[in-house]
């Protein structure tokens, strides 16, 4: 019989690309070959679709069958094949009209007995579907919302192998869409307010949310690191489409679900300590699937206790870091996926955490806290573009504070307004925020604040690496955005600099 093909997409990193699935029904023993340099999960579809398609009462062919995923030499893996491996050999047998699969995507998962379920990376594998002209697909039931994200491709949602074939036979059964599900009402904010004191750290957490800059809380257990970290999702603007879309396929891809529709809001990863290598920025054998960088993407990567994480996981943040991807190769692909996150560090002084607070007994030796400090090496550090120390609150900073506290509502304005500054600024240069602008540009492009000199003298004296500098710099124009500011003044400057060294700022907070 003349060979049949349907359509299915390979996603290596977010670069999605169209797999032609060809059946072919010949003479010779009756059996199953599948070739196209297909993973073990991929490999078992043979049969899972064999014992899906005797489910609903349909004969699998009894002549040789040989099905190839085209290309060839581009590695696959998952069970999202499975609709396309049944609907090429359906088409193949005869049981199809011809033209019903011209146009259409197959994305899903069949079980024993028929039924469809969800799978990986639905939503950046109709993105490449839809660019390459594909106008159809069909997906699983409880994946249509994610589907129908995707501008111009007609969804058809499907339960079980039996409503595939009515799709693809053309009987109006199942109708192009079902309705949208009721939209959930979003997560509790956590409010700033509920911070006592820290006053220095607030403005810090808002001076990074306005630039997108990286944050350093260092201090004893207690004092509200944790706290602060997590309500800087709060201080973010929602996502605009594009980088919606951006984020919404790497959770898809990573099998975090879509169920709430398109994730508007920045993400927020917070990994144990003891989390790996691979769970951290990304692994897998032959493939390498997204890890916590990557979940953060424009969004915030919190790690708390950081000198308790490995050294390997630590030194591994420095280039995405610096370029906002991670590229991870293996031996069948190199998978390149983006991680433009905002990282947020909080350490103990020491291994019992009570060094250097007045008053306590601290029982690390000095060899001990020294070496406890270093986990945290010094070119991880210094991509960090604020330090800060919290101390613990004494009796009278604690009373004023009760009665003290911005909500986090009054501070998202201020970072809105920013950012929006930040925008109109850095829109011709083509990035967006402080805190992604390269040295160069920095350098070239935009005005130096009044009293550079004050960067000469801290590198002449050590204090200040060229690094260093650029992020001074940054920090200088996100604390004139943040007053009102068109240029930053010396007090910016000063201010920035105080903050980029981890050093007390004065009452003021560089709001002069």
């Amino acid at each position: 019989m003349t060979p049949a093909r349907a359509w299915s997409v390979a996603l290596v990193g977010m670069e999605g690309t169209m797999v032609e699935v060809e059946a072919a029904i010949g003479g010779g023993l009756p059996r199953t070959i599948l070739v196209g340099l297909a993973d073990t999960s991929l490999n078992e579809a043979r049969d899972r679709c064999k014992a899906a398609v005797a489910s609903t009462g349909v004969g699998w062919p009894s002549q040789l069958l040989t099905i190839n995923l085209s290309p060839a030499t581009l590695p696959k893996t998952g069970a999202h094949y499975d609709l396309s491996i049944v609907a090429a050999v359906a088409a193949a047998d005869g049981r199809l009209p011809k033209g019903a699969l011209e146009g259409l995507v197959l994305l899903g998962e069949l079980g024993l007995d028929g039924r469809v379920r969800a799978v990986r990376g639905v939503l950046p594998a109709l993105l490449a579907a839809a660019s390459n002209g594909f106008s159809r697909a069909i997906v699983p039931a409880t994946q249509v919302g994610e589907a129908q994200l995707v501008q111009g491709i007609t969804v058809w949602w499907v339960r079980d192998l039996a409503d595939v074939m009515e799709v693809l036979a053309g009987r109006p059964v199942l109708l192009p869409a079902i309705e949208s599900a009721t939209p959930v009402e979003p997560s509790e904010v956590k409010d700033l307010i509920d911070v006592v004191g820290q006053v220095e750290a607030k403005w810090a957490l808002e001076v990074a949310a306005a630039g997108r800059h990286h944050l350093f809380f260092h201090g004893p257990p207690g004092v509200g690191k944790t706290l602060l970290a997590e309500r800087l999702p709060g201080l973010l603007p929602d996502l605009d489409l594009p980088e919606a879309l951006e984020v919404s396929a790497i959770h898809s891809l990573a099998g975090c679900g879509l169920d709430d529709g398109l994730v508007i809001r920045p993400p927020y990863s917070d990994p144990h300590h003891s989390a790996s290598l691979a769970s951290l920025v990304g692994g897998g054998a032959r493939v390498a699937m997204p890890g916590s960088v990557s979940k953060a993407h424009r969004g915030v990567l919190f790690l708390d206790e950081a000198p308790e994480f490995s050294p390997r996981v630590l030194e591994a943040l420095r280039v995405p870091l610096e370029s906002g991807q991670i590229v991870l190769g293996r031996s069948a692909a190199q998978a390149t996926y983006p991680a433009r996150f905002q990282l947020i560090l909080a350490a103990n002084p020491c291994p019992c955490g009570m060094a250097a607070t007045k008053g306590a007994q601290c029982q690390c030796a000095p060899m001990a806290i020294r070496r406890y400090a270093q986990r945290v090496s010094g070119p991880v550090l210094d991509r960090i573009d604020i330090h800060q120390h919290l101390r613990p609150l004494r009796r009278s900073y604690l009373e004023a504070a009760l009665a003290a506290g911005e909500p986090t509502a009054v501070v998202a304005d201020r970072v809105r307004a920013a950012r929006d500054r930040q925008r109109r600024r850095l829109s011709a240069l083509g990035w967006r925020t402080n805190g992604e602008i390269p040295g160069p540009a920095l350098r070239r492009k935009l005005r130096l604040p009044v009293g550079f000199e004050l960067l000469d003298d801290a590198v002449a004296q050590g204090r200040l690496s060229a690094r260093g500098v650029d992020k001074v710099l940054r920090l200088s124009w996100t604390i004139a955005d943040l007053a009102g500011a068109d240029h930053p003044s010396r007090s910016h400057l000063r201010t920035a600099l105080a903050m980029r060294r981890g050093e007390s700022l004065e009452a003021s907070h560089g709001r002069s």
